[in-house]
């Protein structure tokens, strides 16, 4: 018995960034880049996800991940950022706010 064209299920659509989600990402990630601590990225779109991983250089595991989950969003918020031994930095429903992890990296002090 063949499938007709009309029973074969559309494949299950995979999470990914809206334009204006990766702008406020890429602010945050181009000021490391010039800082030159951060060198490359890579942006995953899963089924349940999607996750932009920044590395200090491309041939490592990625230092963080900024995660959106959507399922999560009514909960604990859609947006956290994940540290390389897998701890959750900061979690929460505005992507800004969660981003602001990396002020604290961002300025130092100097005498």
């Amino acid at each position: 018995m063949t499938a007709s064209p009309h029973s074969v299920r559309p494949a299950p659509q995979s999470v990914m960034w809206e334009r204006r989600e990766l702008d406020t990402i890429l602010r945050v990630y181009g000021h490391f880049v010039g800082r030159g601590e951060w060198k490359d990225y890579a942006i995953d779109g899963l089924k349940d996800q999607a996750v932009f991983s920044i590395f200090r250089r491309h041939s490592e595991m990625p230092m963080y991940a900024v995660i959106k989950t959507p399922a999560e969003a009514q909960r604990q918020g859609a947006y956290k950022v994940v540290g390389m031994d897998g701890q959750i930095l900061k979690r929460g429903h505005d992507l800004a706010q969660v981003l602001r992890v990396f002020d604290k990296k961002r300025f130092h002090v100097v005498d």
